[in-house]
């Protein structure tokens, strides 16, 4: 099976079109069809349904895409780190939240650069789900995020606990009945625990999946939201954000996640990881902590 029928598969799906996708990969639509008909036939199973309105994935082609998605990623990495000068004795992928890695992500990877000055670290951001199957495949080695392990093959250490915040550009802004109030995710705890907390109250108009759109939201047009305290900290300090009293305090818990397997070998990790919780625990505290950058690049 060729990694270029896989690719090719991945972007007929993540484009639609067999046109689109030979327009992404700077290939012929002949030489798409040709990938896609060897690979459903490696197979045995049609992989995706051509039809006038575009390329719709079958029951097989979306229970290969997980897969596909692994294997193109980990033959990618390979050829990074293939492609690695020879004084770089370490490679470590980093998954991260897309909302931790302001502040938090930042400080773990300062860390990972002073314990091991010959690293070389691969960033990955995402959502929760994509981290949880860069873990399990192994295509990361250490993970920030807020969900606990999904495996025994992966050593969890909790961080530390994110205070959320209802904040506004106006100090008078109504703590409940908000009409602009804005709704950002932060897992299903918090959702749980915000809907005890406002069970009268009526439900947001506007909601966010990332918090840093939500406070560029709030700059741009107003309203309150929960947001967390390293984050609107600095904005509090200066004016440009109010910290609403009385308004409930909520806490979301940060794991730095290990994948065992890969790291088994680095005896310095341990304590990285003990500095990291230091550093990442007072971030989230929302004083924030001015980052030592290690001297050597990578």
């Amino acid at each position: 099976m060729k990694i270029s029928n896989l690719q090719t598969f991945l972007a007929v799906i993540e484009t639609g079109s067999l046109s689109r996708a030979a327009a992404r990969l700077h290939v012929t639509q002949s030489t798409v069809t040709a990938r896609l008909q060897a690979l459903e036939d490696s197979l045995g199973q049609r992989l995706v349904n051509r039809q006038k309105s575009g390329a719709v994935p079958t029951a097989a082609g979306l229970r290969l895409r997980r897969y596909a998605e692994a294997m193109s990623g980990l033959w990618d990495q390979a050829r990074q780190e293939v492609a690695l000068p020879a004084d770089v004795r370490v490679i470590c992928n980093l998954g991260c939240d897309s909302d931790l890695w302001t502040e938090a992500g930042t400080h773990l990877f300062a860390v990972l650069q002073e314990h091991q000055p010959d690293i070389a670290v691969s960033i990955w951001g995402g959502s929760p789900a994509e981290i949880a199957g860069w873990m399990e495949s192994g295509l990361v080695d250490i993970s920030l995020g807020y969900a606990p392990p999904a495996t025994t093959s992966q050593t969890a250490m909790r961080l530390a606990d994110e205070i959320l915040v209802l904040v506004s550009p106006q100090a008078n802004r109504p703590v409940t009945f908000d009409p602009q109030y804005v709704f950002v995710e932060a897992g299903r705890d918090f959702a749980r625990e915000h809907a005890a907390a406002y069970a009268n109250a009526d439900t947001g108009n506007i909601g966010f999946n990332r918090a840093e759109w939500a406070l560029s939201h709030l700059l741009d047009k107003g309203g309150s939201a929960y947001l967390p305290k390293r984050l609107a900290a600095p904005l509090v300090a200066d004016g440009t954000l109010f910290e609403l009293a009385d308004a409930p305090v909520f806490k979301r818990p940060v794991y730095l996640l290990v994948n065992d397997a890969t790291t088994q070998a680095w005896t310095w990790l341990d304590a990285a990881m003990q500095d990291a919780k230091g550093r990442i625990g007072v971030a989230l505290s929302g004083h924030g902590a001015k980052i030592q950058y290690a001297e050597t690049a990578v």
